[in-house]
C-alpha cells in the first residue's frame, strides 16, 4: 500500500470513499471493481431467472412457482445494494488501511437463493 497522500481530485465520486486515506495499489482497486461487476451479474442473472420461471409457465405447482420467481426478483433487486455498498466499503476499507468487511446481504441471498432452490424441488413434486 502506497504511503502518499492521495490528490486532490473533486470529480471523482463518491467523497465519501475517495475523500479518506491514502490511494491504493490499483490493482487492488480494479480487483473490487471486478468483484462489484460479478455482484452486478449476478443481479441480472437473478432478475432473469425470476421472469423466466414464471413467464416460460414451467411444469411446476403454479404457487410454489410464483413463489419463487417472486423470490428470485426480489433477490436480483437487492444484489446491486450489495455490489454498491460493497464496493464503497472495501474501497473505503483499502484506502483507510483497516480490514475488510464482510459481505452485508451475503446471508440473505444465501439464504434466499437456497429457499428459491427448496420451492422449486417441492414444485416440481408437487406438480
Amino acid at each position: 500500500m502506497s504511503t502518499r497522500s492521495a490528490p486532490e481530485q473533486p470529480s471523482r465520486f463518491p467523497r465519501a470513499v475517495y475523500g479518506v486515506g491514502d490511494e491504493p495499489d490499483p490493482r487492488f482497486s480494479l480487483a473490487n471493481e471486478r468483484t462489484f461487476l460479478a455482484w452486478i451479474r449476478t443481479s441480472l442473472a437473478l432478475l432473469a431467472a425470476g421472469v423466466a420461471l414464471e413467464g416460460l409457465s414451467l411444469p411446476l405447482q403454479p404457487d410454489l412457482r410464483l413463489a419463487a420467481s417472486l423470490l428470485l426478483v426480489v433477490l436480483g433487486l437487492l444484489t446491486p445494494l450489495q455490489a454498491w455498498r460493497g464496493w464503497a466499503r472495501d474501497e473505503r476499507a483499502m484506502r483507510t488501511g483497516t480490514p475488510l468487511p464482510s459481505p452485508a446481504l451475503a446471508l440473505p441471498l444465501t439464504v434466499g437463493t437456497s429457499v428459491t432452490g427448496v420451492l422449486i424441488v417441492l414444485g416440481v413434486l408437487f406438480r
